[in-house]
């Protein structure tokens, strides 16, 4: 089996892994066990009836909402047991769990399937997602406070159409005291999913490019991480193969540990020439000569 078939079970295992109270969609309750207050690197919704963990992007909102009035009581929490949960996956693999484990990327290239004009996405919208990451999970939930002191998840509550679709959706359905409760918020969020389902249609990973928070943060590490792509110069051809692949707009001989790298490993799996590899745990070194060494 090559990568790419590999990566399809990786996907769809992980998704299963990360949700495994199946039956908790049919009863409209969410998982409460004490995996709940661990963050799993991948971008998985906390209400999701069946989640076993909990979204570092969700936990990491809360953990700033919650900032000031845990101060104004004397109690020093900044969260930084989600914070370092981060870093150490980033550290360690950079964008690996984008690539191979998320959950909503899986559904954004399923949805790609779907036989359609496909789309490009323009190069600035990757700026987008360090718009969405320091107003809606940073400076928001800190700043836009009640008198208490105490924000709000403000991602999750006007963004996020991973939550629509993984919690919200499936616990209306299950759930009829919650759908009398519903109003223009989720009204509002429901069309914010239908828009990007039908954007995923036509492009790529839309999401994962123009705002996941989780994955603009773990694209931190990829150029530091123990986990590094590197092009063999000497065996590409400068062919094109790997960027007309890449799922992220990339061209991997120019920037194989890019911020935007999901690290899928298509480029790798497509090279002809054997001129993209990996390596975890070692530095790369390429070493070439030229007339000067003689």
């Amino acid at each position: 089996m090559n990568l790419l078939g590999k990566r399809k079970w990786f996907q769809s295992a992980s998704a299963l892994f990360f949700n495994l109270n199946l039956p908790l969609f049919f009863t409209g309750a969410i998982h409460k066990g004490p995996t709940k207050g661990i963050c799993v690197p991948v971008f998985n919704c906390y209400s999701c009836p069946a989640a076993m963990g909990a979204c570092p992007i969700g936990s990491l909102q809360n953990s700033l909402a919650n900032l000031r009035f845990n101060l104004s009581l004397g109690i020093y929490q900044f969260g930084l047991y989600v914070i370092g949960s981060m870093a150490v996956v980033g550290s360690l693999i950079g964008r690996i769990p984008c690539g191979w484990l998320c959950p909503f990327g899986l559904i954004q290239e399923l949805f790609y399937k779907i036989p359609s004009p496909k789309l490009k996405i323009p190069g600035f919208f990757k700026y987008f997602r360090y718009v969405f990451l320091i107003v809606f999970v940073v400076l928001m939930p800190l700043l836009v406070v009640d008198p208490l002191g105490l924000g709000q998840t403000w991602f999750c509550k006007l963004i996020c159409p991973a939550g629509t679709l993984e919690a919200g959706l499936p616990l209306l359905a299950a759930n009829s005291a919650l759908r009398s409760q519903v109003g223009f918020l989720f009204a509002w969020k429901f069309l914010l999913l239908i828009g990007f389902l039908v954007w995923m249609v036509f492009t790529l990973r839309p999401f994962c490019r123009s705002v996941c928070p989780l994955g603009t943060i773990l694209g931190f590490f990829n150029k530091a991480s123990l986990f590094q792509m590197h092009v063999d110069d000497e065996k590409c051809t400068q062919c094109g193969q790997c960027a007309r692949v890449c799922p992220v707009g990339l061209d991997p001989n120019l920037t194989p540990n890019s911020p935007e790298c999901i690290r899928c490993l298509k480029c790798l799996d497509t090279c002809s020439y054997g001129a993209v590899n990996y390596n975890f745990l070692k530095k790369h070194k390429q070493e070439k000569c030229s007339s000067h060494c003689f």
